[in-house]
């Protein structure tokens, strides 16, 4: 029989490879205040605080939870919850829990005869980790507990990556170190620890700029300069020191140390970042037709990026369109789809700047805070390098105006960009060849259509002069048709004349009228929008 206990992550006893029910949170948390003294007597006093912190514990429900615990571990052989004159003790043999399997490990690394045995140990135990220590539980004490062991993982990460720095992997710890540094961008050593693999992989001009960048949020966050090491480090860097060059001994030991961590590689998801398009979309076949035709039609020009601008007046279904086609398109675009709400006519807040939207997509992508450029138009330029030769998707929606969006397209012509927009955006067109497409009202048929959809073919049979009269004071506009259809969803006993009766005739901007309890006609528009 295989037992495994764990608190690397989940609190969680395993039997042969199957994960035994110990209850509810609570109940796992009193595990863990057992499992963290292994073979050590605890109190009731000192369980109790572990478990419910500073709120008031009755002995019984403890009693209680102890024993569901003992009954959970009967199918876990050699595990046992033991009484002892204060308190309880948990006796298991420490070889089978993944804290002291990690904690040994690390010493056996640290005490290794070489880097190779040395890294391999590291990875061995920093492999035992599944997650955020004691996940699922908090309280004072487990909190506290986490960051301690965290603070263990940081600092045998940190060892471990000086250990494959010395063996010259510098490149496949780059993408690690680069994360870790913008999670903890004032952390000299791990400063150093980046600087010495961008050097290392023939990125000095990079190497220098992040120790000024470290520099800066030094002295702006703690009023500092670097340490003698971090300095040393970079006028060996500006000189070109051999003492830097693999296999010469130098490592990233040369900056201070710190419990930072610098985790095993996590590859970048590719960025699927489209909302889900309408469940009820109608119609618009010609549109479609229109803005596959622009994927077609560029994807020959060489250079040329496809840009599709979708324009139209409040409530016509621009949105709607534009996710409806990427949706059914995704599989043109391998590489990724990035989507903005650029908030260009939101009357609750300002438009987004071009500069915050470049910075949403470089996180998209990948790049971590610390490799990012200060200034916005290095930023763009990463952007774009980034998505060079890609077949990405991009979908600026809610555009303002063209300024707003020239920073967020891309340079290759393997992208393609969908615009939506209130006004048509003169400026694309003129000088990047965008192509637009203005939505007009739904047909008559297609007005009907969305309406079915909505409400169901039944109920509008039964009532076939108000359906007449909704879809004339709707005037085939997408958004007054669905907001007019939400009120009849929310108010099925609602008859739907008297619904036509209180329509606005004809207009988008009159439809308070259609306003029900919780749900006023401002919310409606935001939630149907793109419809």
């Amino acid at each position: 029989m295989t037992v495994e206990l764990g608190v690397l992550g989940s609190i969680e006893v395993g039997v042969d490879g199957r994960l035994v029910d110990l209850g509810h949170a609570r109940q796992r948390l009193l595990l863990a205040a057992l499992l963290v003294d292994v073979n050590r007597e605890v109190s009731i006093s000192q369980l109790a605080e572990r478990v419910w912190g500073e709120e008031p514990a009755q002995r019984g429900t403890l009693y209680g939870y102890l024993s569901r615990l003992r009954q959970a571990l009967t199918a876990a052989e050699g595990v046992d919850i033991a009484r002892r004159s204060a308190g309880y003790v948990l006796d298991v043999d420490p070889a089978v829990v993944d804290l002291y399997q990690f904690r040994d490990l690390v010493e056996q690394a640290r005490r290794a005869d070489g880097d190779e045995q040395a890294a391999a140990l590291f990875g061995r135990a920093l492999g035992l980790w599944r997650g955020e220590a004691l996940a699922g539980v908090g309280t004072p004490w487990s909190n506290t507990v986490r960051t301690c062991l965290h603070h263990e993982r940081l600092a045998a990460e940190l060892d471990w990556a000086d250990a494959r720095m010395r063996l010259g992997q510098h490149g496949g710890l780059l993408p690690v170190l680069r994360a870790r540094a913008g999670e903890h961008p004032l952390d000299e050593r791990l400063a150093g620890q980046l600087m010495l693999a961008l050097y290392r992989c023939g990125r000095t001009a990079e190497a220098l700029g992040h120790y000024q960048y470290t520099r800066g949020l030094l002295v702006e966050e703690l009023g500092i300069d670097p340490g003698p090491a971090l300095k040393r480090l970079h006028q060996q860097i500006l000189t070109a020191d051999p003492a830097l060059a693999p296999g010469t001994g130098a490592s990233a030991r040369s900056a201070p140390a710190a419990a930072v961590s610098v985790s095993v590689p996590v590859p970048v998801p590719v960025p699927r970042q489209l909302p889900a398009p309408s469940g009820v979309f109608t119609g618009r076949t010609r549109e479609l037709a229109a803005l596959s035709a622009a994927l077609e039609g560029e994807a020959g020009s060489a250079g040329s990026v496809p840009i599709s601008v979708i324009g139209g007046m409040e409530g016509i279904g621009k949105t709607c369109l534009a996710l409806h086609w990427a949706h059914h398109h995704q599989g043109v675009f391998p590489d990724g789809q990035l989507y903005v709400n650029l908030h260009g006519f939101d009357p609750s807040r300002e438009p987004v700047p071009p500069a915050v939207a470049v910075r949403g997509f470089l996180d998209a992508l990948g790049v971590e805070s610390a490799a990012v450029p200060v200034e916005p138009a290095a930023q763009a330029a990463l952007y774009r390098s980034l998505v060079a030769d890609k077949r990405m998707l991009m979908v600026l929606d809610n555009a303002r105006d063209s300024a707003q969006t020239i920073p967020l397209l891309p340079g290759s012509p393997g992208c393609m960009v969908l615009i939506t927009s209130r006004h048509q955006l003169a400026g694309l067109v003129t000088t990047h060849g965008a192509k637009l497409l203005t939505l007009d009202t739904l047909s008559e048929i297609e007005a009907r259509q969305l309406l079915t959809r909505h409400l169901g073919e039944h109920r509008l049979r039964a009532e076939p002069g108000a359906v007449t009269a909704i879809l004339k004071r709707c005037a085939g506009v997408p958004l007054a048709l669905s907001i007019a259809a939400a009120r009849a969803a929310i108010q099925p006993g609602l008859p739907l004349a008297h619904l036509a009766e209180e329509l606005p005739e004809a207009d988008i901007t009159g439809l308070d009228a259609l306003a029900v309890a919780g749900a006023p006609a401002d919310d409606l528009r935001t939630a149907l929008s793109c419809l």
